[in-house]
């Protein structure tokens, strides 16, 4: 039996069993499923698995926090399911089953950008660190450029790179469209080049260049501008979109044997015509539009109104996908006014809700299970991915994501009341800072301490009334009264039966003491009593394993038979559930033996010493019920 066989066998039950999976992978720390049912996937049993620390849904995908022992987990999970695991392509490919239209469309476009945001992101530190080098007068008036001739050949070169970035966009875009939608990718990089080619007037010179100067095209019957759209978003999506749709159909509908000449000429050529004829000036038109509405809103008199509600929901957003069109907006800002004033505002709320794991983090400090998902959830937030907090955190207790969503909304009113600007997508987090245009360092930094200090104050008032003792990790003793069980007064056996050493058993899990010291007793009777006065603390819903907790901090777990878990209940009348007080001799659990034995189950029975102790062994063989004097407890 492996370290996770137990717990992968309830996994599998509690969700839907194996015929209600469609598809599983495991990324570094989750087990993502695609079930054929998601209501049948019973949460509050998944979560009460030791080995799982936490659940969300996603994009279709149903998820399962494992940790960084994960690939262990899913490769007994999977041995013991008997499915075969797909890639983690195949899983979002089947996922999609499970998704609304408006899903799939934020999906396919989150997946658009997702291999072009490493250069954006590369881009803005570029122009951050050019800023810094060659506008900014920090020396007697002069900036560093001005002082250097090495700063200055600096500050020229890293241009090189920034141009690459942003007035050429569109080819990173086309190209991403056409991977994406599985067409000819070289098809999609000529369209690009067509897009900003150093024949057509650059696109950020339109605005300063009167009509009469625009240089055209001249058919005799029809004069086309010859504009270039570096830097645009939508014209570059559009583009990509026809030149993915004309593959397509001339690929369906030419034999094969001419393809290879037909499908290039008759889908490039007329995806040229129609960008620069018909969708990119459309989509140059409605880039325009989209940025101006939010830029100009932004700026408006009720400017911070509106960035209080978007600090405000944009956490929510980003739980439903919708957050990816925001990067078509930030770009758009980018090339229209030369920074965006909306991403400052998704950088703080990424930092806000980092905040609120932070307080978590504090609060669960002797959580060890729920530490090991607050600290990386907390790191990863801080540098700007949101999805460990957000899921395996926030969202799980409720109100670290709403004291988060608070201080993302006072930071963004105060960010945007600043006027903020960001050269464009940055790095995430604490890191955002250096995409910010220098002159707003202070005020950005001021809304960063608002993003750090109100959330963290706000959920660790409300955890601290809030969280259980149990969440918390502060272990509960047992307070003696004449309500309650009797004070520890000895131990007595739980069953009667052979007593055996723990080493003898064949479950390395309890061989191994891994668990803690004990003995197991080879059943013959046919119930478990409590061997002593305590609290029930543990109660598996398959009946076949029981902790106890005394007075005075012993806790036994007694886990009845080997592999019975596998029984679901069956074979097992429990007298008990958790919270019950119990006094030595109680009657835990019935066990009928010969329907367990029937089913090939040894009744080999551990009884294990969690709280630490050492167990000496008095004597071996047969034991009875109640039969005290069995061991010595160090």
């Amino acid at each position: 039996m492996g370290k996770f066989t137990e717990d992968a066998k309830l996994l599998l039950e509690y969700v839907g069993g194996k015929e209600n999976i469609n598809a599983v992978s495991h990324c570094v720390t989750r087990m993502r499923f695609v079930l054929a049912d998601p209501d049948k996937a019973d949460v509050d049993k998944i979560e009460s698995i030791p080995s799982a620390k936490g659940t969300f849904t996603q994009s279709g995908q149903f998820q399962v926090i494992i940790g960084n022992e994960v690939s262990d987990f899913y490769n007994e999970f999977t041995a013991i399911a008997g499915i075969e695991g797909v890639s983690k392509d195949a899983v979002k490919s089947a996922a999609k089953t499970n998704q609304t239209l408006l899903q799939r469309i934020m999906g396919a476009l989150g997946e658009i950008f997702a291999p072009i945001i490493p250069a954006l992101i590369c881009g803005g530190l570029i122009l951050g660190f050019r800023n810094i080098i060659g506008e900014l007068p920090i020396f007697n008036g002069q900036t560093l450029a001005d002082t250097s001739q090495f700063w200055a050949g600096t500050y020229s070169f890293l241009w090189l790179i920034g141009e690459a970035v942003f007035h050429m966009l569109p080819v990173g875009i086309v190209w991403s469209i056409t991977k994406k939608m599985g067409t000819t990718q070289m098809l999609g990089i000529v369209l690009g080049l067509t897009l900003i080619s150093p024949q057509l007037l650059n696109g950020f010179s339109v605005a300063s260049t009167p009509a009469a100067d625009i240089p055209v095209w001249d058919f005799g019957f029809a004069q086309v501008q010859m504009i270039g759209y570096q830097g645009q978003v939508i014209a570059a999506m559009m583009a990509g979109f026809v030149l993915v749709f004309l593959e397509k159909f001339f690929r369906k509908h030419c034999p094969a044997v001419i393809s290879m000449i037909v499908v290039p000429f008759c889908s490039l050529v007329p995806a040229v015509i129609i960008a620069h004829t018909i969708v990119g000036p459309i989509g140059w038109t409605i880039g325009n539009f989209i940025a101006d509405v939010v830029y100009n809103g932004l700026m408006s008199p009720f400017g911070v109104l509106f960035a209080g509600v978007f600090g405000l929901l944009y956490a929510p957003i980003v739980m439903t996908g919708l957050h990816h069109m925001t990067n078509a907006i930030d770009t758009q800002l980018s090339t229209l006014y030369g920074g965006t004033i909306l991403w400052p505002m998704i950088a703080l709320s990424n930092i806000a809700q980092g905040s609120s794991v932070l307080a978590m983090s504090l609060l669960q400090k002797k959580n060890e299970r729920a530490q090991q998902v607050n600290v990386p959830a907390c790191i990863s937030c801080y540098l700007g991915v949101t999805e460990p907090a957000l899921f395996g955190v926030n969202l799980k207790y409720g109100f670290p994501l709403v004291c988060g969503m608070i201080g993302s909304a006072i930071a963004a009113m105060v960010s945007v009341g600043c006027g903020v600007k960001a050269f464009s997508i940055g790095v995430g987090g604490l890191p955002g800072i250096i995409s910010i245009q220098p002159e707003f360092y202070i005020p950005f930094l001021i809304a960063m301490a608002i993003a750090i200090i109100i959330p963290f104050l706000l959920t660790l008032i409300i955890g601290s009334r809030k969280l259980s003792a149990k969440e918390l990790g502060v272990q509960e003793t047992i307070e003696a009264s004449e309500s309650e069980a009797k004070p520890f007064d000895g131990f007595a056996a739980p069953a009667a039966g052979t007593l055996i050493p723990l080493g003898s058993v064949q479950d390395q899990a309890f061989a191994s003491k891994a668990m803690g010291d004990g003995f197991a007793i080879d059943l013959s009777g046919r119930r478990i009593l409590s061997p002593i006065n305590g609290k029930i603390i543990v109660c598996f819903p398959t009946h076949h394993a029981y902790g106890i907790q005394c007075s005075n901090g012993l806790e036994i777990l007694i886990h009845i038979g080997m592999d019975t878990v596998e029984l679901d209940g069956k074979g097992f009348t429990p007298h008990v559930q958790v919270g019950d007080i119990v006094n030595k001799g109680d009657v835990i659990c019935e066990i009928d033996t010969d329907y367990i034995r029937g089913q090939n189950k040894p009744l080999i029975t551990p009884v294990i010493f969690t709280s630490g102790q050492k167990i000496t062994l008095r004597k071996q063989g047969i034991v009875h019920e109640l039969e005290e004097d069995l061991i010595d407890i160090e």
